[in-house]
């Protein structure tokens, strides 16, 4: 994917590709500049937010190089809460698996928030929210 898609599901699923394939051209398309993104947990647990296409970037370079096997973001749910010319809000559940070879294991499951953007390419993520049901 070259840039943002004409769909808001399609964005979110190229992005959960991009994501585990470390695809960071691909990536980088579905991001807006201005990207941000932020986790919560159970408890007080919150992690970001991380701001800026550049510093997720780095933050997605860092989370590949310090896990091991094949890691997965299931998307499943996909569901367009919003949208107008400019906005959309896509809701989707996560189910994240890792595969060492040995096995396949879940890690977590949650709640992704999307807000996109429209620009002239397309949908492009502006704000992220994970809302994970367990903590890593």
């Amino acid at each position: 994917m070259n840039a943002g898609s004409a769909d808001p599901g399609q964005v979110v699923a190229a992005y959960a590709h991009a994501l585990d394939a470390l695809d960071v051209p691909a990536l980088e398309a579905v991001l807006t500049e201005d990207t941000t993104w932020s986790f919560t947990m159970p408890g007080p647990k919150v992690l970001g937010p991380v701001s800026g296409r550049a510093a997720v970037l780095d933050f997605v370079r860092a989370g590949h190089a310090a896990r091991s096997g094949t890691v997965r973001h299931h998307l499943g749910n996909v569901l367009l809460t919003a949208a107008d010319a400019a906005g959309a809000e896509v809701r989707a559940y996560l189910l994240q698996t890792r595969n060492t070879g040995d096995g396949v294991r879940l890690l977590s499951t949650g709640v992704y928030t999307f807000g996109l953007r429209r620009d002239g390419a397309g949908w492009r993520i502006a704000e992220l929210a994970l809302a994970l049901d367990n903590a890593l």
